[in-house]
């Protein structure tokens, strides 16, 4: 049967839809929505629409969205408690000793999720080597009554050492679910990591954002089903899909789950190309920049980065997710002047509604996309998302009452300063997952992608001395191609604390075959899923870790040499201390192809030409309709290439070669 796969992507200001079929590749962005699945409906009917079918022939949906993370940044998730062990009530209010401002004395840190009203005790006790004091099973029918007269939504449950001997826990949890109508969630069952404190917020925020998700993708499975398409495969932080079921018992590992899919994605189309010159190179930084802010991730011998270390709002989260590092500038991101006199841009940002200053639909306050636009990079024709055409005056209005705050020369002067606020937090966002990691921006090629990111990116790689950049056909939808080419992934931890000079080989092969078995019996297709081992390790005396993949059966010394190789490579040397394992880690994938898309491409004539500024002045701008550009062609800047989901702004002393598979290589001119 032939596969028909749709992928939608929810963003703060664009739901993005990729489909494909017969090896064409069918695009469509629409506005996103307060219900995010109303706008996730509209944008696969207006999809199928364009495709000429109908949804009903949709054979896969695949989809990521930014309920959970919004929940945590706007602070709107469920009424939530939290059940622990008796002295360990304000675990999440102390944290790490570590002060957001070392030298603010009025630094503040953030207002734990569960307030410590909602916090109860239990008496109870558990050991790294085993239970101390059962838990008494009225005390915990007394606390679930304390719970249903708080009103609360969801509860969390962590107890002290629950990672290692969960069977307090277990019975706690069990208790607390027959007694109560709400969700609860377990930490053993979230992350069975060592570490309180961290294991403790990534239960609270599982439990805070679990009832947001519950009924959300009950809507959107409801809709699909009215639609006559398949129930929705939902991404996760780690750059994998799952089952509903599996993100509505463990709603955290949806967190970021758009940007995961959209290095995904990245990965995906660059590794697609006709050019094999990339073999030498380190590998691929991504930059996706949308409405609200910009991604950045990097992507190594086809595989995303990874890190178990995330933290959003100002509260960790210990699951495994793509290393993302998020700032906030986006295209929507507004520019002002701060106390100093300086220009600033985001990370406030002016969304959907009411929109930049541009849109017409009632925003005044100059964005990113407004100096875009003042600049010609983008024309007062061009349509954004098939819905939106730009008012040039009301950007010019915005800019110009910028500029009289600023002290600058005029709206221009004004545009030209936002751009180059904006690039500059994006320069900063790269620099932090390659210069500040041991890695070389040089060295590796640019993936651009999201309605903004190629109108910045090759002046961005510029500033970096990074001299290639790749822009995906799909380059503003990219997170939603992403989805297609998603594998399934899930993935499973288990403290196990040991020196490597005294662990017993057999112990440790025992944890790997119980981590995979438990995984191997949830994915879908057993035969075709492959089992990725891994470890956290350690010198002694460090309070930190890094992942190393391993190979079973485990080997010891193998083990040791893998993790001094990976600590020299991040921090520049190598020890003389013994190495110790912390976590055993596995991952398991079922693998799933990118869709195969065909480019025909057209003459490649001019579609006129505008006046753009670059950094030596204004010029005469050729201007491409991205479509009409044959393969195998080329263009040298400066040029303006307008596709449907995002515009590509070529500066002077580079040139962009069309690739077979239709995405822009922009590369250091040769003239």
């Amino acid at each position: 049967m032939e596969l028909r796969r749709i992928g939608v992507d929810v963003g703060g200001t664009f739901t993005d839809v990729a489909l494909s079929l017969d090896g064409e590749l069918v695009t469509a962005k629409v506005p996103s929505t307060d219900d995010q699945s109303e706008g996730v409906i509209a944008g696969i009917e207006s999809a199928c629409e364009e495709a000429g079918i109908g949804p009903e022939s949709v054979t896969e949906f695949a989809h990521a969205m930014t309920v959970s993370v919004n929940a945590l940044l706007e602070e709107d998730g469920a009424k939530t408690a939290l059940v622990t062990t008796e002295g360990f009530r304000d675990v999440l209010e102390i944290g790490r000793q570590d002060r957001p401002s070392l030298y603010d004395l009025d630094a503040e840190k953030p207002t734990p999720l569960v307030p410590r009203r909602r916090r109860f005790e239990l008496s109870e006790r558990a050991t790294t080597d085993g239970i101390e004091r059962p838990v008494d099973e009225e005390a915990v029918r007394a606390v679930a009554e304390r719970i249903r007269d708080a009103d609360v939504e969801s509860v969390a449950v962590s107890l002290l050492h629950a990672y290692a001997h969960p069977e307090n826990e277990t019975r706690v949890a069990e208790v607390l679910r027959a007694e109560l109508d709400v969700p609860v969630s377990a930490s053993h069952e979230v992350i069975a990591e060592f570490r309180e404190y961290e294991r403790t917020s990534t239960t609270a925020v599982d439990a805070y954002v679990r009832p947001a998700i519950d009924r959300y993708v009950g809507r959107l499975t409801e809709r699909a089903r009215d639609l006559g398409i398949p129930q929705p495969q939902i991404m996760q932080a780690n750059g994998g899909v799952t089952d509903t079921d599996t993100v509505r018992r463990n709603a955290v590992t949806t967190v970021l789950s758009g940007p995961a899919a959209g290095v995904v994605g990245a990965s995906a189309m660059a590794a697609n190309g006709d050019d094999d010159t990339d073999d030498e190179r380190d590998g691929l930084v991504t930059f996706d920049m949308g409405g609200t802010s910009s991604d950045v991730s990097l992507v190594r011998d086809g595989e995303a980065a990874r890190t178990t270390e995330g933290v959003i709002n100002d509260r960790p989260i210990k699951t495994p997710m793509v290393d993302v590092e998020t700032v906030g500038a986006g295209g929507g991101s507004i520019a002002w002047v701060d106390a100093g006199g300086a220009l600033r841009v985001g990370p406030r940002s002016a969304g959907a509604d009411p929109g930049p200053a541009c849109y017409g639909t009632g925003g005044t306050e100059p964005t990113v996309t407004d100096a875009s636009l003042v600049l010609g990079y983008i024309g007062a024709s061009t349509s954004l998302g098939g819905e939106l055409s730009l008012d040039e005056g009301a950007a010019r209005d915005a800019l110009a009452d910028l500029a009289d705050e600023a002290g600058m020369a005029g709206a221009r002067a004004a545009a030209r300063g936002v751009y180059r606020v904006a690039n500059a937090n994006m320069t900063r966002a790269i620099r932090s997952v390659t210069v500040e990691r041991g890695h070389d921006p040089r060295k590796f090629g640019l993936v651009a992608f999201g309605g903004a990111g190629p109108m910045h990116a090759v002046s961005i790689a510029d500033g970096l001395d990074i001299d290639r950049v790749v822009i995906p056909r799909a380059s503003g939808v990219l997170s939603a191609y992403g989805l297609l080419a998603a594998d399934e992934k899930r993935d499973a931890v288990r403290t196990y604390r040991r020196s490597l000079g005294e662990v017993d080989p057999g112990d440790v092969d025992a944890v790997y075959e119980e981590l995979s078995e438990e995984l191997l019996a949830a994915v879908s297709d057993r035969n075709a899923a492959t089992v990725r081992p891994s470890a956290d390790l350690r010198y002694a005396g460090q309070s930190f870790e890094l992942t190393v993949n391993l190979d079973r059966p485990f080997d010891a010394d193998e083990a040791g040499e893998r993790f001094a190789a990976a600590h020299e490579s991040a921090y520049g040397y190598r020890a003389d201390e013994p190495v110790e394992l912390v976590n055993c880690r596995v991952t398991t994938t079922v693998p799933r192809s990118a869709p195969s898309i065909e480019y025909d491409g057209g003459d490649g004539s001019r579609k006129g030409s505008r006046e753009a500024a670059f950094v030596h002045g204004v010029r005469e701008t050729p201007v491409y309709e991205r479509r009409r550009l044959p393969a195998g062609g080329s263009i040298s800047g400066p040029a303006i290439v307008e596709g449907d989901e995002s515009t590509i702004v070529v500066p002077p002393a580079w040139a962009v070669r069309v690739r077979d598979d239709g995405a822009l290589l922009a590369e250091v001119s040769d003239a």
